[in-house]
């Protein structure tokens, strides 16, 4: 896994003094000031690479590229990198070579942005290996939690209720239309025509009651009001029990005879 690992750049400054500093005599920290800060003992370019989750500061010759130094960092702020208590453009760096051993010297940059440049690579770069630790770590404890079964068992199953429409099984259920009147009428089936309830046959007591005139021949002199005469005919008959109802209406009958009669009919109506 680390071979496959490859090396990214994280910043790059042209300009860095390297400085021999003494041992620290005490646990206030480092000062610039003790430095020999006009007279630095080397000049080069820097460079921060990351390898993983490791970063690297290395120091190179300007023109020929050639490593002079190198400090790994495992993480910051910590011992590999430190800062000064006096200014924010010197650094304490730890470095390293094959064989295990280690010093201390100073770093310094003449910008003051390029020494922010310098302390942000490393903060975002120990930012990134956080969270990626993070991510692992729950990735892990998901990992080991037992997993939730939650697929159907041999011969269960399961009954959904969808806006509380009972199915049958032959299938689901017409709805009903409306009609007017609030009646609720079932939708006709389809391609078919709605039947016409039939009529029924006219009774033998309304045939009976049916009066049909006789048919009139053209060569007929009888007149129309001949043909209505007999169909007032039972009707006539029907205004005989009125005068034995008279006596009902005490005084009203008088006044009623005080009525002058009726002019006689004509002579084309026939008397009964």
């Amino acid at each position: 896994a680390a071979e496959m690992e490859y090396e990214s750049v994280l910043c790059v400054k042209p300009d860095v003094n390297v400085y021999r500093i003494p041992p620290r005599t005490s646990n206030r920290g480092y000062r610039a000031s003790d430095w020999k800060l006009d007279h630095p003992d080397w000049t080069g370019r820097l460079r921060v690479t990351s390898k993983g989750k490791t970063a690297y500061i290395k120091l190179e010759d300007k023109v020929s590229g050639e490593l002079f130094a190198q400090a790994p960092i495992d993480q910051y702020p910590g011992i590999a990198v430190e800062t000064v208590t006096d200014s924010s453009r010197y650094f304490v760096i730890r470095i390293q070579d094959g064989t295990g051993r280690s010093a201390f010297i100073g770093i310094g940059f003449t910008d003051r942005g390029d020494a922010f440049d310098f302390n942000v690579s490393l903060q975002d770069h120990f930012k990134w290996v956080k969270q990626e630790t993070e991510i692992s770590k729950e990735s892990q404890e998901a990992d080991t939690r037992p997993k939730l079964d939650l697929g159907f068992k041999e011969g269960q199953t399961i009954k959904l209720n969808i806006g509380n429409m009972t199915t049958k099984k032959g299938g689901a259920a017409k709805p009903r239309v409306s009609g007017s009147g609030g009646l609720s009428l079932l939708p006709p089936p389809p391609g078919g025509k709605i039947a016409v309830p039939p009529i029924p046959p006219p009774s033998s007591t309304a045939i009976a009651n049916h009066v049909t005139p006789p048919p009139v021949p053209k060569s007929s002199n009888v007149s129309s009001a001949d043909i209505l005469l007999d169909l007032d005919a039972p009707a006539s008959a029907s205004k005989a029990p009125a005068s034995a109802a008279t006596d009902l209406w005490g005084d009203f009958s008088t006044a009623s005879s005080a009525v002058p009669n009726q002019a006689p009919q004509q002579s084309n109506w026939v008397q009964f």
